[in-house]
């Protein structure tokens, strides 16, 4: 099973984390986890490529990328489940949607705070083609 799984650092991506670790042993086979955080887009200004450059921005999404996956990083190696780690840009739902079909997932993991309404989890839920595992 593929299980794309969704963080951002918070302490609610950390608890689908926990969950998924706690519940890996309880799959069939191994799951393959696809663990990704999705960065907006950084706004376009003009005249900022004068004094930002693509070599910067690029750091800084892979700057904060590791710092949303660090925790569920060691979380997972803990609990000796593979993953394969993602920094990706974009709207967050859409790019997470996207990245679940080209990777083949079979689940998309998130967590999900209280009040999510109009949240990420909410647009993933009900856009996904596969089902969605919202923990809180």
């Amino acid at each position: 099973m593929r299980i794309l799984l969704a963080v951002d650092g918070s302490k609610s991506a950390l608890e689908a984390v926990d969950f998924v670790v706690a519940h890996a042993a309880t799959l069939r086979e191994k799951p393959q986890i696809e663990l990704v955080t999705v960065h907006r887009p950084v706004p376009k200004l003009p005249g900022m490529g004068a004094a930002v450059g693509k070599a910067q921005i690029a750091r800084y999404y892979e700057e904060e990328g590791a710092a949303a996956l660090g925790e569920a990083k060691k979380r997972l190696e803990a609990g000796r489940v593979p993953y394969e780690a993602h920094v990706l840009v974009g709207d967050v739902a859409e790019t997470l949607l996207k990245h679940a079909k080209k990777a083949g997932c079979d689940l998309i993991a998130v967590g999900s705070p209280k009040a999510m309404i109009g949240s990420v989890a909410t647009k993933v839920l009900h856009a996904a083609g596969v089902p969605v595992l919202l923990v809180k």
